[in-house]
């Protein structure tokens, strides 16, 4: 697993913690108030539009890790 990805996971389970489901626009905020690094926040912003659970929003972000 890559820094970037083990990054993800945490901040993840951070934004969830009382969160079922997530906006792109509300996960893509908190990246940037924790101030991730840009390749993290670089995959977060690629997110499309929509709410996700945690999981659906793991695995998207997953399957971005080849277009960062």
């Amino acid at each position: 697993m890559t820094d970037d990805l083990r990054m993800l996971d945490e901040f993840l389970d951070d934004a969830y913690v009382g969160q079922e489901r997530l906006a792109a626009a509300d996960l893509q905020r908190s990246a940037v108030a924790a101030d991730l690094p840009a390749t993290v926040l670089a995959r977060i912003d690629a997110l499309p539009e929509g709410e996700y659970a945690q999981d659906e929003a793991a695995e998207a972000l997953r399957t971005l890790e080849g277009t960062s």
